[in-house]
């Protein structure tokens, strides 16, 4: 799979509509081009030094779950098939084949839904701090990576790139998007997440959380973005799995873990990685792809 890296795409001829932390985002009229790139992202940081590959293995994954979770809601892929694009699309067809999706255009909501089922990352340092997290009280004596005994709906902003996304109560999502939205968003994550948790578990995979994006398609609820990719979730090995520690990972923790080690700051600009890195960041997506779509 292995080929030269894509940090940017350029089409002559598409409207380029924006590019985000990662995805290239083109206006085909009633369909957007979404293509995924091999830049990733840091602490909201965006990286100078793709990682190969990267943008094919979130498409493969993605796809692969919008087509498991369909059953639980509508979502706004339309194919990942580049000869069922819109012809406009077709001079570039081996720039996009294996990375992007074409999708039904959607109103996406302000906010981002996290689910999770285990107490890592922020979450961890919030319940270490107030025993609570996004206004959840826990149970007391959980360990950092704890299974928790249902798993919790904690929401955050959706900041523009190169700030910071926020967490939020559910009190604040429900002053955002209204509170019957806001009820209906934290059903549909929970089940969405309970359903690839299960998929995920058959594949020796724990999701330990994840975040959901969701836009409005013909005034219905649609999953939109990504879903259950290693850049937006934590995924850990089951069969080596230990509560009361951080976790080895097939995700983007490896990545953080060497840049609080580099002694960066978490501000613009990031530094380059080193071949080692890079290599072993594309090693644990590689992994996830492996693990989920061929089991």
């Amino acid at each position: 799979m292995k080929a030269a890296p894509v940090f940017e795409t350029n089409f002559p001829g598409l409207a380029l509509l924006g590019r985000g932390k990662v995805r290239d985002i083109y206006d085909l009229g009633e369909q957007l081009l979404i293509v995924a790139t091999d830049r990733i992202s840091a602490y909201d940081v965006v990286m100078p030094t793709p990682i190969p590959d990267k943008g094919k293995i979130l498409t493969k994954i993605s796809a692969f779950w919008f087509g498991a979770l369909a059953e639980v809601v509508d979502n706004h892929l339309v194919t990942v098939k580049v000869n069922e694009f819109p012809e406009q699309c077709l001079p570039y067809a081996e720039e996009l084949e294996g990375r992007s999706m074409l999708v039904t255009k959607a109103e996406p909501l302000p906010v981002e839904c996290i689910v999770r089922g285990y107490l890592s990352g922020s979450g961890w340092k919030d319940y270490q701090r107030h025993g609570s997290v996004c206004g959840i009280t826990l149970p007391a004596g959980l360990l950092e990576s704890s299974s928790l005994e249902s798993p919790i709906f904690t929401p955050s902003t959706k900041a523009e790139r190169g700030l910071h996304d926020e967490n939020i109560d559910f009190a604040t999502l429900g002053e955002k998007v209204g509170t019957s939205l806001a009820e209906k968003l934290r059903e549909l994550s929970i089940a969405l997440y309970k359903k690839g948790a299960a998929i995920a578990g058959q594949r020796g995979i724990i999701i330990a959380d994840t975040k959901f994006e969701f836009g409005i398609v013909d005034d219905r609820l649609a999953l939109i973005d990504e879903v259950l990719t290693p850049d937006s979730s934590r995924f850990w090995p089951a069969d080596k799995y230990e509560p009361g520690r951080s976790q080895e990972s097939f995700d983007k923790q490896y990545l953080r873990d060497y840049l609080d080690q580099s002694g960066w700051n978490h501000k613009p600009p990031a530094p380059s990685l080193p071949d080692e890195v890079v290599q072993n960041t594309r090693t644990r997506y590689l992994e996830a792809l492996e693990r989920l779509t061929q089991g």
